[in-house]
């Protein structure tokens, strides 16, 4: 006979529903001149992942990287649509004005 366990706090924490690229769009799109390291702590990945989320956005037009004097900041661009074929019918725009909801 097999008892079903309640999953503990930390299995239930351990996923979310956004991935880490959404996680950093909806970040930068609330400050657009943080700093990587910054961006690294709010979403809970490293810096090293932070930058490749930043360049795979970029390739993707999702978002346009601006230089002001020695740091960057990022303008997101909301018409582009979202790369999954089941959400493809909808772009970034109303992705983040989902977030800016909550």
């Amino acid at each position: 006979m097999s008892v079903k366990r309640e999953p503990s706090s930390s299995s239930r924490s351990s996923w979310t529903f956004l991935t880490n690229h959404a996680h950093v769009l909806i970040a930068l799109a609330r400050d657009p001149s943080t700093r990587v390291r910054d961006l690294a702590e709010v979403v809970g990945i490293t810096e090293r992942a932070v930058q490749q989320i930043l360049t795979d956005l970029e390739s993707g037009t999702v978002i346009e990287r601006i230089r002001t004097g020695r740091r960057n900041a990022y303008r997101v661009n909301p018409a582009v649509q979202l790369r999954h074929p089941l959400e493809a019918q909808h772009r970034v725009g109303e992705l983040l004005a989902l977030a800016a909801e909550g």
